[in-house]
């Protein structure tokens, strides 16, 4: 099995690699339960080997505080009191009255729970040795904890050995009291004034009317959600001004989606503690409203920190900016991831499951997830190499192997560059950041280096006129700054006297450069016509001839318009 396993999460690896995806985790984690570091049931929960043994034994499945109550409960929903009754203590009830009175102190039992809406099945221990620290024998664990007309009452859970197996059970001195608790608790004053139908019928124990009135409660507050939501804003609006006055409403809005969820959440589990609905689905909608309240606070976050960030790149100097569009993303980036994961381990730790053998199952599946993400680790590790080096930064134009353009974003697996034909090229951080970048928004001037190609037969002394025009005109222009000798003569060739150009232009704007250019190619033509120098053109031979006439025996002949002068033999 743990050879197939292994097969399997090898292809996974494969695919995500080909893929260039990030789900390989899927893999790893299958990889690390097929080595054997990891049980299922040790990364679910914290039961121990003798646990397990005790569960086999006992067919009940009593082995601790939590579990016994829970099938107590769902024995008692589905009204099977001969099987709930063994959960109680009934040792000081006579045998031939256990049959009779058993199934009765259950549904008392059962009813007292449900009603209860401060009992929840989260506060039982899940462990077999149960609670350590409530200060009770080890024997003992506290089930419930009643108020009836202000006087404390409490019920207890106890271990005992039943057939050779450790299990709890309601203690026999909480059993005596069941019958007096159930007694003082009566119906509560809602349900005096609801139908009769509405309370006798039940659903997973819950009484009609609470099903009903939890349902149209989650209408109203899908309605009024967004009413709830927008009061809280103009109350804390204020409040947010005082400390940062900079801050605009539209940004602030952005926090309404996450506040509906949890002012919603918030008013609904309030709402419980009057319309109470039985344990076992009050443990249900517990677990379901930690999920969402967490959700709605990991979203909060998440926001926040991105207003936070924006806050902070508003309050920056333009010159500083330009690293804090790389940077600052993608930190952002990881901040968010975190509490991702931050907001995924406090769901599972509250829905009882053991977060420490989760993240001992991870760090030891560690080596697996780093075998089968090494693309991924890569372009992480080449993301953090760019935004350290800082070769290019988010808005920079620059030139990478054949290819130019400007950066829009540098994330975590790739860099996005947008090109001059306005497509976007997305390259791995990995092999970006192994490139040669020639980052052209980082010049602080631009060279003006162009060729003037004279004509072959200009005199030497227009040569020199026309230097000494165009370096007098480089030297005059505002924008341009030379050296010493910024015109030169470099070249003679048999068609043209080449004057070689050296200067800057002072600006690291391009469409600059090109105005700059345009005035200075417009001043030396008119240098040239000033001076008589004229600048080198192809040349070309050109032959006229006469039109091609039809001969008698139809051949074309071709008759030059003058004949070639004579060449004079050679002398001596």
């Amino acid at each position: 099995m743990k050879k197939k396993l292994l097969s399997f999460s090898k292809k996974i690896c494969k695919f995500c690699d080909r893929q260039k995806v990030l789900p390989v985790l899927c893999a790893a984690g299958l990889l690390t339960w097929a080595l054997g570091a990891q049980s299922l049931a040790g990364l679910l929960g914290s039961k121990s080997p003798e646990t397990a043994a005790h569960a086999q034994i006992d067919s009940l499945n009593r082995t601790t505080p939590r579990s016994s109550i829970v099938n107590f409960l769902e024995a008692c929903h589905a009204q099977r009191y001969m099987i709930a009754a063994r959960y109680l203590d009934l040792r000081k009830i006579s045998a031939d009255r256990r049959l009779i009175e058993g199934p009765e102190l259950a549904k008392q039992l059962a009813d007292l729970l449900d009603n209860e809406p401060r009992f929840e099945l989260e506060q039982l221990s899940d462990d077999p040795a149960g609670n350590p620290r409530d200060g009770l024998a080890p024997d003992m664990d506290v089930l419930v904890k009643l108020n009836p007309s202000d006087e404390p009452n409490t019920l207890f859970l106890q271990r005992i050995t039943q057939q050779g197996a450790e299990v709890w059970v309601v203690a026999n001195d909480s059993v005596t009291h069941i019958v007096d608790l159930d007694a003082l608790e009566g119906a509560s004053e809602i349900e005096k004034h609801m139908p009769k139908f509405l309370v006798r019928h039940k659903l997973l124990g819950t009484a009609w009317w609470a099903w009903i009135s939890l349902i149209l409660l989650i209408v109203l507050l899908f309605v009024l959600s967004h009413l709830l939501s927008r009061l809280f804003l103009a109350i804390f609006t204020p409040i947010v001004r005082r400390f940062a006055p900079s801050l605009q409403s539209y940004r602030l809005a952005t926090l309404t989606d996450p506040l509906r969820l949890l002012i919603s959440l918030a008013i609904f589990r309030a709402v419980m503690e009057v319309v109470t609905p039985s344990a076992l689905l009050r443990d249900y909608l517990i677990k379901l409203l930690v999920f969402f309240f967490t959700i709605g606070l990991a979203a909060l976050a998440m926001r926040i920190v991105d207003l936070a960030s924006t806050q902070f790149l508003n309050r920056l100097e333009p010159t500083e900016r330009a690293l804090s569009y790389s940077v600052l993303p993608l930190g952002v980036r990881v901040i968010r991831i975190g509490i991702f994961l931050l907001a995924a381990i406090l769901i599972l730790a509250s829905w009882g499951y053991n977060t420490n053998a989760i993240l001992a199952g991870l760090g030891v599946g560690g080596l697996a997830v780093a075998l089968a993400a090494q693309k991924t680790i890569e372009n992480l590790f080449g993301a953090v190499a760019l935004v350290s080096d800082r070769p290019v930064l988010v808005g920079d134009f620059c030139l990478f192997g054949t290819q130019a353009g400007t950066v829009e974003d540098i994330g975590l697996r790739s860099t996005r560059i947008r090109t001059n034909d306005r497509t976007m090229v997305t390259i791995p951080n990995s092999a970006f950041s192994t490139m040669t970048i020639e980052n052209l928004s980082r010049r602080d001037r631009m060279w003006f280096h162009p060729t003037l190609r004279l004509r072959r037969d200009t005199s030497p002394d227009k040569v020199r006129e026309m230097m000494d025009a165009v370096e007098e005109i480089l030297r005059q222009h505002h924008m341009i700054q030379v050296g010493d000798v910024p015109v030169r003569f470099t070249k003679i060739t048999d068609y043209t006297l080449d004057l070689e150009l050296f200067a800057y232009v002072a600006s690291a704007d391009y469409n600059d450069y090109l105005k700059v250019q345009t005035e200075l190619f417009l001043q030396f033509l008119e240098a040239g016509r000033q001076h008589g120098v004229g600048f080198a053109v192809p040349m070309a031979e050109s032959i006229t001839v006469n039109p091609p006439e039809l001969n008698l025996k139809g051949d074309l002949s071709f008759h030059p318009a003058a004949e070639p002068p004579a060449v004079p033999p050679p002398q001596g």
